[in-house]
């Protein structure tokens, strides 16, 4: 493990024992935010080199991971949450177009949940957003993208319910 993912997972073991929950989290993503200012960093962090999810650290005590992600040209995925876990996106290059969504009907495992959007927002280098457990986002990007995520638990491991927009309401 290299220093700056070294000390990163150190800061965020502290951050988020000395305050758990979101405050935590808000911690840790301000923290991204000061961390991807510094180039060097973010290229030792998420180099061009890594694939579209490449798990870098999971803590052994407290679960969370930091992945890094690469995409090589425009992506689109589809509404979700995290399920039972949060999940903190840092733009590390590029830009990517976040929408979130309000719940119109709850997904179950047979059948996508209904949403409608809510707001769209730009992501540029150097932003960092916590997503707390249940909050319904879809990131777009159109060009080649990199980002830093931190998620409270592999989500790997997890298996999520799907969501649709509805379209009767957007």
């Amino acid at each position: 493990m290299n220093k700056v993912l070294s000390d990163l997972s150190q800061t965020c073991r502290k951050l988020l024992i000395e305050n758990p929950g979101p405050e935590g989290r808000k911690l840790v993503a301000t923290h991204l935010q000061h961390l991807l200012r510094d180039a060097d960093a973010a290229k030792t962090l998420v180099p061009v080199t890594a694939g579209e999810r490449d798990l870098l650290y999971q803590d052994p005590e407290l679960g969370f991971c930091i992945l890094a992600h690469n995409f090589a040209g425009p992506k689109t995925t589809p509404p979700h949450d995290h399920g039972p876990s949060w999940a903190i996106y840092a733009q590390v290059r590029g830009e990517t177009e976040m929408s979130e969504f309000d719940l119109v009907q709850a997904a179950s495992e047979d059948t996508p949940g209904k949403v409608k959007l809510s707001k769209t927002y730009q992501m540029r280098t150097g932003d960092a957003h916590v997503y707390e457990q249940g909050v319904l986002h879809a990131p777009t990007r159109t060009a080649p993208t990199s980002l830093l995520r931190i998620e409270g638990t592999d989500m790997s491991q997890v298996k999520r319910l799907k969501y649709e927009l509805n379209r009767d309401m957007n």
